[in-house]
């Protein structure tokens, strides 16, 4: 699905690809299209071990910065906070705690 990006400071926005994934705990946007962009990222105080989805510990990389935007989607905004990670195949995921808030809107 797309979904609209815009930055905190400049209120310059972005659409992007956006996977909902029900199984992800968290909500992630990938590193190439921040450093793209050009959008602040915020160095975490304790990085954060990814965990694959067989339960295994990622070893290729941590989460180490997080980054603050409104997010748009069908005419609605929110402020979210989102994990900084490679994700390679797409550049937000959206996942349950997203999908907690708006599953009404997706059902």
């Amino acid at each position: 699905m797309k979904v609209g990006v815009k930055k905190l400071n400049t209120h310059k926005g972005v659409s992007v690809k956006a996977l909902l994934d029900s199984r992800a705990t968290g909500l992630f946007i990938d590193r190439k299209f921040i450093e793209k962009w050009g959008f602040k990222k915020e160095k975490l105080a304790k990085p954060i071990q990814i965990r694959n989805i067989d339960g295994t510990n990622n070893e290729r990389e941590m989460v180490t910065h997080k980054i603050e935007y409104n997010l748009y989607y069908k005419g609605h905004m929110e402020w979210v906070k989102m994990d900084i990670y490679n994700l390679e195949r797409t550049e937000v995921i959206l996942g349950i705690p997203w999908l907690v808030v708006h599953n009404s809107e997706i059902d």
